[in-house]
């Protein structure tokens, strides 16, 4: 059976520069604007967006500890930062030492610990692409490596049973899961799924345990069974398909961050927009 293939059917927000980590979260949604080095958050009702907070060396992967608090990865510095209550950010964990290259997204479980992943090269200088390490965060601040060989891991979600963490290794073009345990450690990783020629970037989970996943240089996000099977695909164009989520009051909108002239990051001339389209399956565990 093939896929079922749509389009986008609205435009909610536009005037970003390269939004990253989509985050559903009291009928918000939050995204790191990273050619602003800022962390932003959208009404979807009305396309209107404000600034949370300005992170001076910019700002990719989000999530909260359980008092609220926002904790947000701060790619080029390969840290993690908090968002006080008072406004201020400070330091929540250094990844310097474990990090080999530029963290990128991460994802945060109901405790408040958080798996962050990294290039594991530095891409921008032409280095040859090697496995890297996906790093364990504790609400405290205490780093460990919890998983290493992986290729680029880039999104992260967790099941809805709290059992699963799913990462997207984009350069390896495949979906990877492991069992958490209850200490936070990881096991082995198995293969999820085979993307064949995909490069997922970010991805959300929805309530049937698929996945859905932006395949950046494919211009599509694909709604991914274990196993491998995709059964939609979200065409845009000439547009690259950066990140995705699962909001709204009822989880059903399917919200993606789409992105052109990402060439020009670096110098802030990237541009990036909001989309949405209604799906039939609502999104479930974390993020």
């Amino acid at each position: 059976m093939s896929a079922e293939r749509v389009r986008p059917d609205r435009l909610v927000a536009d005037g970003f520069s390269f939004l990253e980590g989509p985050r559903w979260r009291d009928g918000f949604l939050y995204c790191s604007d990273m050619g602003h080095d800022r962390v932003v958050r959208v009404d979807l009702s009305t396309g209107r967006s404000e600034t949370v907070c300005d992170v001076p060396d910019g700002a990719s992967g989000l999530g909260w500890l359980p008092d609220g608090r926002l904790l947000v990865v701060v790619p080029r510095a390969r840290k993690l930062v908090r968002l006080e209550r008072d406004g201020t950010l400070v330091l929540h964990a250094d990844l310097s030492s474990l990090a080999p290259s530029w963290c990128n997204d991460m994802v945060v479980d109901d405790a408040g610990r958080a798996y962050v992943g990294n290039f594991g090269f530095d891409l921008f200088s032409g280095e040859a692409m090697k496995p890297t390490c996906l790093i364990g965060v504790e609400p405290d601040g205490r780093t460990r490596i919890v998983a290493e060989g992986l290729v680029f891991p880039n999104g992260a979600v967790i099941t809805e049973d709290r059992r699963r963490l799913v990462v997207a290794e984009t350069w390896a073009h495949r979906l990877t899961r492991y069992e958490i345990r209850p200490d936070g450690s990881l096991s082995p990783g198995r293969l999820f799924a085979d993307l064949v020629d995909g490069d997922p970037d970010g991805i959300a989970i929805d309530a049937e345990g698929a996945v859905w996943a932006a395949c950046f240089g494919q211009n599509e996000f694909r709604r991914v069974h274990e196993g491998g099977r995709v059964s939609a695909v979200v065409e845009v164009g000439d547009e690259h398909a950066v990140a995705c989520a699962l909001g709204g009051e009822d989880r059903r909108t399917l919200l993606l961050l789409c992105a052109k002239d990402v060439d020009k990051l670096a110098k802030g001339g990237a541009r990036s927009w909001l989309r949405s389209l209604r799906v039939d399956v609502p999104g479930a565990g974390i993020p």
